[in-house]
């Protein structure tokens, strides 16, 4: 994932399967609420497409105990730090309690996320064409390309509906990886002919690597990394041929995000 913040652009990898679904909802989410709003029909396919890919996101894997685990693991960690020196502890108490919010929302939902879509007849026949290319069109879904025709003010009543069952798991995602994306400040760093090798620290796993890179650099960050150790090449785009790394020193700032 890549986003830009004050002149740079912010490239990110999960080292973990858990960040790498954070990651991917996350994405999910913002396209959903990015589409939701237009009028057009086009906009209302693409916001359905994005909640049934957290629906198949959410039939592979117990979507649910992670989130609460993960929640939880939060919470100890910061719990344990309450004594240390210059630790806010009115700010503390505030994401404890944000925390503990949060997983008593996850907890409430029945079932496994996203059953009641997954159910969803209508939907359903939707997701069973999603795999074909062009299978969702008007000869072979009539019923989506009626649902399409209807007033906008009744396809974002149904799409929010549906995604409403979804919020408790979009603000313990938002907030796990906010708490994540803060947990240590950027330093400085130089990629010596655009590569750059960290190793991680075994006693302290991090959970996720970002990159920023300046705006005005004609080149883009490519992560790769586990447990033990990460790499970061900056490569030259292309058109034409595949992206070549560059041989000059690439100046950027540097988040492990350990929390």
């Amino acid at each position: 994932m890549s986003s830009a913040t004050q002149g740079k652009i912010t490239y990110e990898h999960p080292l973990n399967e858990k960040m790498r679904t954070l990651l991917r909802l996350e994405h999910l989410f913002r396209e959903v609420n990015h589409y939701l709003p237009n009028a057009d029909i086009w906009s209302s396919r693409a916001a359905i497409d994005a909640l049934l890919d957290m629906v198949n996101i959410f039939s592979r894997a117990d979507i649910k105990a992670d989130i609460i685990k993960e929640l939880d693991r939060q919470r100890e960690k910061l719990a344990g730090i309450r004594r240390s020196p210059g630790v806010d502890s009115e700010r503390l108490d505030i994401i404890l309690d944000s925390l503990a919010k949060a997983t008593d929302k996850i907890f409430a939902i029945e079932g496994q996320i996203g059953h009641a879509m997954r159910n969803n007849e209508f939907l359903k026949s939707i997701l069973q064409r999603s795999s074909i290319p062009g299978g969702s069109c008007a000869f072979d879904l009539p019923h989506y390309h009626f649902w399409l025709e209807q007033p906008i003010t009744f396809r974002q009543s149904e799409t929010k509906t549906w995604l409403h069952t979804l919020e408790p798991v979009e603000a313990a995602v938002e907030l796990l990886l906010s708490l994540i994306r803060n947990s240590t400040s950027p330093t400085d760093e130089l990629a010596n002919g655009g590569f750059y090798q960290c190793s991680i620290d075994a006693q302290a796993p991090a959970q996720l690597v970002r990159v920023g890179l300046s705006r005005d650099i004609r080149l883009f960050a490519e992560i790769s990394g586990g447990k033990h150790r990460f790499t970061v090449r900056f490569l030259e785009p292309s058109e034409e041929e595949r992206p070549s790394q560059t041989r000059m020193d690439v100046p950027f700032s540097l988040n492990t995000c350990i929390l």
